[in-house]
C-alpha cells in the first residue's frame, strides 16, 4: 500500500513531465470516450427509432445535460487543483478535507439540481428550443437526466480526487464499466421485445449505468485503497473554503454553460428556418459528435493539470514550464487530428445516426464548420486549465467565455437572420478565429504570471 502510494507521488514529482502527462491522460481520455459512448450509444439507438422527432428531442436536451456536467465541473475541477496543490506541498490531511468536503457538498447540490430541474423542466426545455411536437419525448428523456444528478456530482468530484493523486486506473474502470453496461441496457430498455420505453428508456438506461460507475468509485475510497482518504472527520465546510473552490472550478464550468447557451441559441435560429426540426435533429447529432472530440481534449488536459498542480505547488519553476510547453503542443496536435478525421468522414458519420438526406446534408455541413479552426478550442481550453492551475481565476474566467460566449453569441445571433442556414454554418468559424487570436496574445503572459506566483511576489 505504501509503495503504490510512493509511485503515485514519484509520477507526480519526479517522472519527465511529458511521460507523466501521457501516463495520466491515456487512461483519462479512454475513460471520456467511454463516457462519451453515454451519449452516442443513445443517439444511435434512438436513430434506429426512425423517428426524426425523437432525435429532435435528445438535441434539445443537450443544453441540460451540459448545464449539469458544468456544474459537476465547478466542484470537481477546483477541488482536483487545490487537493493537487496540496499534495505537491506534502499537506495530505489539506487533500483529504478537500475532496472530503467536496464530495459531501456536491450530494446536497445534486439534490438540489435535481429538485429543481424536475420543477422547472417545461420551461427549460421549451427556452432550449423545443417545439410542441418535440417537447413530450423531451420531457421523458430529461427527466431521468435529473435523477442521476443524485450522483453524478459526487460521481464527478471523485474523478477529480482520483486523477489529483494519480489514481486514474480505478477512474477509468469506473467510468468503462459504466459505458458497457449502457451499451446493453439501452436496446432492453429501448425497444418492443423489452421494456418498449422508447426515448425514456435510453435516458433510464444512462442513469443506471451512471449509478453503477458511482457505486464503484464509492467502494474504491472507501476501502482506504486511496492516497487521499475520505472520512467524516474530514469534512470542513466553509463558505470561504467554498468560495475558494468555486473561483477556480467556475472557468471549466463556464466553458460548458457557453456550449450550453450556444446550442440552445443555434436551435432557437434554426427554429424560424424552413427544416427546422431537421436541423436541430442533424445539430444535435453533431454536437454529440463534437463531445468525442472535447474529451479527448478533455482527457489530455486531465492527464495535465495535476502533474501542473504538483509541481506549481512544489514551486518547481522549470518542470512546470515543461509541463506547459508539451501541453500546448499536444493540444494543436489532437485538435488538429480531431478536426482532420471528422472533416474527412462527417457525411458517413450523420448517416450511422439517422438516413434521411436531409438531415446528413445537414448534419455533414454543421459538423465540418464546427471542427474547421477546432484548434482554437485545445488552445483556450488549454489556457484556461493553466490559469486556473496557478491562481489566476478571473483570467480563466475570461478565456472560458469568450469562444462558445463573447465571439460565438453575436454571431449566431444575427448571422442565420442574413444568411438562413448557412449563417449557422460560418457562426462557429468565424468564433474560433477570434479565439486563436486572443489566446496567441495571452501566452507570454500566462507563463511570466505563473513564474511570478510561483516566487511568492504576487498572489
Amino acid at each position: 500500500m505504501r509503495n503504490t502510494s510512493v509511485s503515485k507521488e514519484n509520477l507526480l514529482s519526479t517522472e519527465k513531465p511529458s511521460k507523466a502527462i501521457i501516463n495520466l491522460a491515456v487512461p483519462a481520455t479512454l475513460a471520456l470516450l467511454a463516457k462519451a459512448v453515454y451519449n452516442i450509444v443513445d443517439t444511435a439507438y434512438i436513430g434506429m427509432l426512425g423517428d426524426d422527432t425523437a432525435l429532435a428531442a435528445v438535441g434539445v436536451t443537450l443544453p441540460l445535460l451540459l448545464i449539469m456536467v458544468s456544474v459537476e465541473n465547478i466542484f470537481a475541477a477546483g477541488a482536483a487543483v487545490i487537493a493537487g496543490r496540496q499534495l505537491g506541498a506534502s499537506d495530505k490531511d489539506g487533500a483529504n478535507r478537500t475532496v472530503t468536503t467536496i464530495i459531501g457538498f456536491s450530494v446536497f447540490v445534486g439534490i438540489a439540481l435535481c429538485v429543481l430541474g424536475i420543477a422547472f423542466m417545461e420551461p427549460l426545455l421549451r427556452a432550449f428550443g423545443a417545439s410542441d411536437a418535440v417537447l413530450p419525448q423531451a420531457k421523458d428523456y430529461a427527466f431521468w437526466m435529473f435523477i442521476a444528478a443524485l450522483f453524478n456530482l459526487p460521481t464527478q468530484s471523485m474523478n477529480c480526487a482520483a486523477r489529483a493523486e494519480s489514481s486514474v486506473k480505478i477512474s477509468s474502470i469506473a467510468v468503462v464499466v459504466g459505458a458497457a453496461l449502457n451499451v446493453i441496457l439501452d436496446p432492453v430498455f429501448m425497444f418492443s421485445w423489452g421494456f418498449n420505453m422508447g426515448v425514456e428508456g435510453a435516458s433510464l438506461a444512462t442513469t443506471v449505468s451512471q449509478c453503477v460507475t458511482f457505486i464503484i468509485l464509492l467502494f474504491f475510497y472507501l476501502s482506504g485503497r486511496s492516497i487521499i482518504k475520505i472520512k467524516p472527520k474530514y469534512f470542513k465546510l466553509s463558505g470561504k473554503f467554498i468560495w475558494a473552490v468555486i473561483s477556480i472550478g467556475i472557468p471549466t464550468a463556464v466553458i460548458q454553460i457557453c456550449l450550453a447557451v450556444a446550442t440552445s441559441l443555434t436551435n432557437i435560429a434554426a427554429k424560424p428556418l424552413s427544416d427546422a426540426d431537421l436541423i436541430i435533429a442533424a445539430y444535435g447529432v453533431v454536437q454529440r459528435l463534437i463531445l468525442i472530440g472535447c474529451y479527448v481534449v478533455m482527457g489530455f488536459m486531465q492527464g495535465y493539470q495535476p502533474v501542473a498542480a504538483y509541481a506549481f505547488g512544489a514551486k518547481n519553476n522549470e518542470r512546470f514550464h515543461d509541463c506547459v510547453r508539451f501541453a500546448i503542443k499536444g493540444a494543436l496536435l489532437l485538435t488538429v487530428i480531431v478536426a482532420a478525421v471528422y472533416i474527412a468522414l462527417a457525411q458517413p458519420l450523420i448517416s450511422l445516426f439517422n438516413r434521411n438526406p436531409t438531415v446528413i446534408e445537414f448534419g455533414k455541413w454543421l459538423l465540418i464548420s464546427q471542427v474547421a479552426l477546432y484548434p482554437a478550442f485545445g488552445l483556450c481550453y488549454m489556457m484556461t486549465i493553466t490559469y486556473q492551475t496557478i491562481g489566476s481565476a478571473k483570467m480563466g474566467l475570461f478565456l472560458s467565455l469568450i469562444r462558445q460566449g463573447i465571439f460565438y453569441v453575436p454571431f449566431i445571433l444575427i448571422l442565420p437572420k442574413l444568411l438562413g442556414v448557412t449563417g449557422i454554418y460560418f457562426s462557429q468559424p468565424a468564433a474560433d478565429a477570434l479565439t486563436i487570436i486572443i489566446c496567441l496574445f495571452l501566452i507570454k503572459p500566462m507563463k511570466r504570471m505563473a513564474s511570478v506566483n510561483m516566487r511568492g511576489d504576487s498572489k
